[in-house]
């Protein structure tokens, strides 16, 4: 098969798992005013999603092994639905189990999507390549943001749920005949051990541009998910934003970042590098959170708009570069399993993120403090990558 085509698929997965991820959160006001609690509870709602997707993602590499790549896809697609709709029961122990499952169902998906892209990619392609595939999690935002806020106008907030879990499964069903030509290399009878937990850590661990990738992402995951998750909730109550054109704010901030993730894979190959191009990064995503802190509601709406889509360019625009980094610098045959390990710490991030921007913003009672958090978060990243990159430049002297 065409590594163009498999480029396509793994891109629509992404698409879809990453739609149904962000799906309760783009209508979390609404959501939130009919449950009668606060909107920033959907921090939470992000945590257990990623503490489940933390976990999928430490037996990614085994699963892929022993299943295939697009068997596992499939099952992430399942589980997404299985747990969109748990989402649309409004009682609370309902909805946190179906947080975890969409995060089970989501963290597999990279891993499987490295590891067959890793086998048909040039490696002189790869940043560019994986930045391609990796615009599916910005554009299955975009359609998040695009859609869910008019499906409410239509449907109710627990049928809008439904029907994106039902797009899911078509989803899931529409890839099936593509597995007998990508998962040839699967491993049927492979043992799944308990210590396929550990592995893709300690590999991670013993690679130094591998520990430096960890914690890059460990950061930046804070600043992207806190933007996505946050970003609805922080025009509407903040800057008085209606639902449907805070919606539309959402998806310019996912376009801003479908374009990043192009141009920052094309250039990283180019000219950059990948350490230094996240270093860029880390400068632009430090400007865009304090840009951001600084909106009103007297901010022009094309200012507003101008800021978010940088801020998204950056801020959303970085894992392509990152995850190519981390399948070129692993060892051979083990780009799933090491992309399972860094995805462990992206995913922590993600975790202690939002929970952590939604405090600061109810602490200070204004979503600007949990905007200036972001910028702290960012310069400290960008903190790191200089120091990585002295160190490298001292041992080569």
């Amino acid at each position: 098969m065409s590594n163009w085509l498999t480029l396509v698929v793994t891109l629509v997965i992404q698409a879809m798992v990453s739609m149904a991820l962000l799906t309760l959160p783009v209508m979390a006001p609404v959501v939130a005013q009919d449950m009668q609690v606060s909107p920033a509870l959907v921090g939470l709602y992000v945590s257990m999603t990623y503490a489940g997707a933390m976990l999928a993602s430490l037996m990614g590499g085994a699963m892929v092994n022993r299943l295939g790549a697009i068997r596992v896809s499939q099952w992430g697609l399942l589980l997404c639905a299985a747990g969109l709709l748990l989402c649309a029961v409004p009682w609370f122990p309902a909805m946190g189990l179906g947080a975890v499952l969409i995060g089970l169902g989501y963290g597999p998906i990279t891993p499987a999507s490295s590891h067959i892209l890793a086998r048909t990619t040039p490696k002189h392609q790869m940043s560019l390549v994986f930045s391609l595939k990796q615009t599916g999690v910005p554009l299955g935002s975009l359609l998040a943001g695009a859609i869910v806020p008019s499906m409410l106008l239509a449907l109710s907030w627990h049928s809008s749920l439904a029907a994106v879990a039902a797009v899911c499964v078509l989803c899931a069903a529409l890839s099936q005949p593509l597995r007998a030509g990508l998962d040839q290399d699967r491993q049927p009878d492979l043992q799944m051990r308990w210590g396929s937990w550990v592995t893709p850590i300690r590999m991670v661990l013993a690679h130094r541009t591998l520990t430096t990738m960890a914690a890059c992402s460990f950061m930046f995951s804070m600043v992207q998910l806190s933007l996505t998750t946050y970003l609805v909730t922080f025009l509407h109550d903040d800057l008085a934003y209606g639902l449907v054109a805070a919606g539309l704010a959402l998806s310019a901030t996912q376009l801003g970042g479908m374009g990043g993730r192009i141009a920052w894979g094309y250039v990283a190959d180019r000219w950059l590098g990948a350490q230094r191009m996240l270093l860029l990064l880390a400068s632009l995503m430090t400007v865009g959170a304090l840009a951001s802190a600084t909106l009103t509601v007297e901010t022009p709406h094309a200012v507003v708009i101008a800021i978010l889509v940088t801020f998204g360019a950056s801020a959303i625009g970085w894992n392509g570069v990152y995850l190519a980094e981390v399948a070129r610098r692993a060892p051979e045959g083990m780009a799933s399993v090491a992309t399972g390990g860094t995805l462990a710490f992206t995913f922590s991030g993600v975790v202690i993120g939002p929970p952590i921007f939604g405090a600061l913003s109810t602490l200070f009672g204004t979503y600007r403090a949990g905007f200036l958090g972001l910028m702290v978060v960012a310069c400290l990243c960008g903190l790191l990558l200089y120091g990585s990159q002295r160190k490298i430049r001292v041992i080569a002297a």
